[in-house]
């Protein structure tokens, strides 16, 4: 049974969408399935390559980033203990408003994802709501930017996600049953994701809420080093640096603070070696990986490429277990370093 949905810019395809070469869209059995088709503003043209993401509410559970293939379309067969998910798509500076889908199996879901581009100038609030008093996240939060009819709602983990949303200043309400109400100004900018963490207060205790608020990289967004990082920290699964965290220590090569890692060397070469894995036979040290913006930099000194200032973004990965698939690989058997610049 095919579940329908029409929200803003998101609503059901009217009809089945014929499958990519290689893909089976019944293939899924007893489990359910996603059909998603990603188009212009206008619903009629596709946008092959466009960026769709998905994230679970499962909190174990890697949110998925993927290109749409060339007719514009994604497919995915959805794990049966998964029950609920957000989506949107993004394409440049463009993004879809987000898609909140329940699963149940056997049911197939259809959903059309027109990304505003031009003529819409927006960009996207992304949160976590806590407890201002013990730090834990606060679950079915409302939240909302005055103004607009559209509300989120935050996860198990405090999470949500209110997409285009139109560039400029605004005022951010939320608010939950036990906790004061709280308004805050946000400034939105156009093709930027600005992110924001809420502390709500008991309404019996006397205290100011909690806010702090920053604007993401688009570049580091596209890349899908916010959703990596969101889940790696999750499970320990790697250790990121932003361009904060390097303008706080002043490194003065990227290189150095790299080294400061447990289990990683710098060697005289200027290159990464894993103090806690063995290459084995090969008596030359296990050697780490590196790309620099998705290119493999791995037999080039970091500190002759970039500049700490010049740097948006770190991603360490200390062995295999942890890497992410668009890093892994038999040559990353020691672990990878990924940089990306501004």
């Amino acid at each position: 049974m095919a579940r329908t949905m029409t929200i803003a810019a998101v609503s059901l395809l009217a009809a089945a969408v014929a499958p990519a070469a290689g893909q089976d869209w019944d293939g899924c059995g007893e489990r359910a399935s996603l059909r998603v088709a990603v188009l212009d503003e206008s619903g009629t043209v596709a946008l092959p390559g466009a960026t769709v993401v998905l994230r679970w509410n499962e909190a174990r559970r890697r949110p998925v980033r993927e290109a749409a293939d060339p007719q514009g379309r994604f497919f995915l067969c959805v794990p049966r203990d998964a029950h609920q998910a957000t989506l949107w798509a993004e394409l440049g500076n463009g993004s879809s408003e987000q898609a909140v889908v329940a699963f149940e199996p056997g049911d197939v879901h259809e959903v059309e994802l027109r990304v505003l581009i031009g003529t819409v100038r927006a960009g996207r609030i992304i949160g976590r709501v806590y407890d201002g008093v013990t730090g834990d996240a606060v679950a079915t939060a409302a939240v909302s930017v005055r103004g607009r009819g559209r509300q989120a709602q935050s996860n198990r983990r405090g999470r949500f996600v209110l997409s285009a949303v139109p560039e400029g200043q605004h005022e951010l309400e939320v608010g939950h049953i036990g906790y004061a109400p709280l308004g805050h100004a946000v400034t939105v900018t156009r093709g930027l994701t600005t992110e924001v963490e809420i502390g709500l207060v008991p309404t019996p205790v006397e205290m100011e809420p909690l806010v702090a608020t920053v604007t993401r990289s688009r570049r580091l967004e596209i890349k899908g080093f916010y959703e990596r990082k969101l889940w790696g920290e999750l499970v320990s699964g790697g250790t990121f640096f932003t361009a904060a965290d390097i303008e706080r220590r002043r490194p003065q090569r990227i290189s150095h603070m790299i080294a400061d890692m447990s289990g990683i060397r710098l060697g005289r070469d200027g290159r990464f070696y894993s103090t806690r894995l063995s290459a084995g036979f090969s008596g030359a040290g296990c050697r780490i990986k590196t790309f620099l913006d998705n290119v493999d930099v791995t037999r080039t000194p970091l500190h002759s490429l970039v500049l700490p200032v010049e740097v948006a973004g770190v991603e360490i990965y200390k062995g295999p277990a942890s890497l992410p698939a668009e890093f892994g690989g038999s040559d990353t058997r020691c672990g990878a370093i990924v940089i990306w610049t501004k």
